[in-house]
């Protein structure tokens, strides 16, 4: 394919930020648009208008991020302001917007490194203009855009139906156990510490991040378990490994079967179940692991009560940090949370496992989709997709 500079086929707008004396909340102005975080997966959301806007975007404008982070985007679905932590990619006739859209995004972590800056990644409006893209043929290009529109509704409609399962299992311990913050149910109240096995280690966080330093790492061993995998609630992907001698230095760190997992910093209070089939290894430094007395709780109904309301308003008021928020394994001990008896935890188990073997099935579905897509994306920039 032929390969030319963006500005060549977009004009490209720098946002400019108004002054902060014109923002407001109480929709005075036009709409405005700060940066990623007024991103949604295709459109932006408006949170804020302003009265004296400097540089406007339109309608079909590609809303490009150009600074923490670099390289995110989305489609601009009204007029609106856009401040300094934006550009706005404007195509012209020789190029297809979905088109252009689905290369940026498929590009972005190249285009990301393209970023300077020690305190946060930025990348200039210079930088932007020279990005190399391909060009084919108009009729190609809507050709690939289709294809790849195609291939992309797929696997958003097996991530929708994943997350309506999480709706449902949330659903149903709502309706069995109510709102655990408000625990109208009355039942006992317990400290997690009081949930977690009588032996040592039973409640223990990763080790100090200087034994377990990157050099440490080896491609075959005992896995390294991180916060990555515990926010996506997926233990399966991952490959750090540490060697025998490193793991026997580290054992009051490692998993077992039933373990619960929550992360620590920044992203705090996500949980994952270790299963019944796992890699034996360690959590790192950003984990803590719960070891729970099966006898009186059950892994899975132990994993919503801290995904609940009552924890997660603990957890909030008792995280500290500067940079990002933080909880500790201190902080977590003494988290109260309602107990009930263990035939309902059953109960829950029984019918909330049905929904997971479900969502288990969308899963596959999502992958195989995924690699689908990104199978077609590697295809269409190297011209392979449509001859």
């Amino acid at each position: 394919m032929e390969l030319v500079e963006l500005d060549s086929v977009c004009e490209i707008i720098a946002g400019q930020s108004p002054p902060s004396s014109s923002y407001n909340q109480d929709e005075v102005g036009v709409p405005f648009f700060q940066g990623k975080a007024d991103f949604g997966r295709i459109n932006p959301t408006v949170r804020y208008w302003c009265t004296e806007p400097k540089k406007m975007s339109v309608i079909n404008d590609i809303l490009f991020s150009v600074r923490a982070p670099v390289g995110s985007t989305n489609v601009n679905n009204i007029e609106a302001s856009i401040g300094r932590g934006l550009a706005a990619i404007r195509c012209n006739k020789e190029i297809d917007l979905q088109f252009l859209l689905h290369y940026l995004r498929a590009n972005e972590e190249r285009i990301a490194n393209m970023g300077t800056g020690s305190t946060f990644k930025a990348i200039t409006i210079k930088t932007l203009k020279s990005i190399k893209i391909p060009l084919p043929p108009l009729p190609t290009q809507k050709k690939i855009a289709s294809i790849l529109d195609e291939a992309d509704t797929l696997r958003q409609l097996n991530k929708q139906l994943i997350t309506k399962y999480d709706a449902l299992t949330q659903s149903l311990f709502l309706e069995m156990f109510g709102d655990t913050w408000l625990n109208p149910k009355g039942w006992e109240m317990k400290l997690v510490e009081e949930l977690a096995l009588d032996k040592k280690h039973s409640i223990k966080a990763g080790p100090f991040g200087s034994s377990l330093k990157k050099d440490y790492y080896v491609e075959k061993g005992y896995k390294i378990y991180g916060q990555e995998q515990v926010i996506k609630d997926d233990l399966s992907f991952g490959d750090y490994y540490i060697d025998t001698e490193k793991y026997e230095s580290l054992k009051s760190c490692k998993v077992q079967a039933g373990d619960i997992l929550i992360s620590l910093v920044g992203t705090y209070g996500k949980i994952a179940i270790v299963p019944q089939k796992f890699e034996e290894g360690i959590i790192n430094p950003r984990l803590m692991k719960i070891s729970p007395n099966q006898k009186i709780i059950k892994p899975d109904f132990f994993k919503m009560l801290l995904q609940g309301s009552g924890a997660l308003i603990q957890m909030k008021s008792k995280s500290r940090g500067g940079t990002m928020d933080i909880v500790n394994v201190g902080i977590m001990r003494k988290i109260k949370v309602p107990l009930p008896p263990i035939n309902l935890q059953n109960q829950f188990a029984e019918r909330a496992n049905i929904i997971q073997q479900q969502k288990a099935q969308a899963q596959q579905s999502l992958q195989k989709s995924e690699d689908l897509f990104n199978s077609l994306l590697q295809k269409a920039f190297k011209g392979e997709l449509v001859k």
